[in-house]
């Protein structure tokens, strides 16, 4: 895929994109050999480019699924000092920044990639792609107030598109209701909010799909490298091209190296220990399961195809 000079020369950290602009005004930049001074220019993957006689080396398009656990900050660098996703990616050479965000207490499924065509297209509300939450709130609740969140909440900022909802169990015993929530707008703590407006704030709250992928096979703390086949099925999902050479850049054709959490990114060679996660606190967990019919699913609120989990 071909993109502008300018954006190349900013991912690639040479300068920022406005200064980039300025280096290929002033006649700076070579595109294959030739002196480039047009801002619309764009170049392939394959262009060998300098800026000064130096050889610019472009980054790889990198695809990681983390597993992000709660009390941690979706974001690269935090002021207040606690920690980020960037803790978990340390030894990855590239600069991978997070797809959308989960609040500082959600846990759960998070993408990270260098690849800004993909992440745009992801957090656009107009490509729907699907995600979907395990929810637990105090307190037994009743359907009709499930029913709201299936048809929409008035939050502050506008009503809620209709959600997939999926009552998963009751406990009793901790006057606790589960439940599951499948959205596709991305507003700032949108499922939270939609709970606090049926009356039930959330106790738990973990994203454990997003368009195709899902949690299977890791941990808390787990980060791995995304398959081929998911990054296509990604971009189709968005409305995409493939990628043009029928490969992506940076993809893994065999099951990747998981983690234990608090460890960074380790090379393939290196294999390490787990112990054993604790379970979540609640019962009848859901683990979801992807659909041809899950878009007709959340237009007549029916339930798509959920396979629950042994307590």
């Amino acid at each position: 895929m071909e993109e502008r000079l300018q954006k190349v020369l900013a991912q690639a950290g040479v300068a920022s994109r406005r200064e980039a602009e300025g280096y290929i005004l002033a006649g700076r930049v070579k595109v294959n050999g030739k002196v480039v001074k047009e801002l619309g220019t764009k170049v392939g993957p394959d262009a060998f480019i300098m800026v000064d006689g130096h050889p610019i080396h472009r980054e790889r398009k990198t695809y990681l699924l983390f597993y992000k656990p709660r009390g941690v900050v979706t974001t690269m660098k935090d002021p207040e000092g606690r920690k980020t996703v960037a803790d978990y990616v340390k030894d990855i050479p590239q600069r991978v920044y997070p797809v959308g965000r989960l609040d500082y207490n959600t846990e759960g499924l998070l993408l990270l990639t260098n690849d800004g065509e993909l992440a745009q297209a992801l957090t656009h509300p107009s490509h729907e792609v699907d995600k979907t939450y395990e929810v637990t709130v105090p307190g037994i609740v009743p359907q009709e107030k499930l029913d709201l969140l299936r048809v929409g909440v008035k939050l502050e900022d506008g009503m809620t598109a209709p959600a997939v909802v999926v009552l998963t169990g009751y406990d009793y015993e901790k006057n606790l209701t589960h439940f599951t929530v499948t959205i596709h707008e991305g507003r700032n703590r949108q499922v939270r909010r939609m709970c606090d407006a049926i009356g039930f704030p959330v106790r738990y709250l973990r994203r454990v799909m997003m368009g195709t992928l899902t949690l299977d096979g890791l941990r808390r703390g787990d980060c791995r490298e995304l398959f081929h086949e998911e990054i296509e099925e990604l971009r189709a999902a968005c409305g995409l091209k493939r990628n043009p050479e029928g490969k992506a850049e940076r993809a893994v054709e065999r099951k990747p190296e998981r983690r234990t959490e608090g460890q960074s990114a380790r090379k393939p060679e290196h294999r390490t220990k787990r112990r054993a996660e604790e379970k979540p606190e609640y019962k009848g967990t859901a683990r979801t399961k992807r659909t041809a019919g899950l878009r007709a699913n959340r237009e007549n609120a029916a339930k798509p195809n959920y396979k629950k989990k042994e307590s």
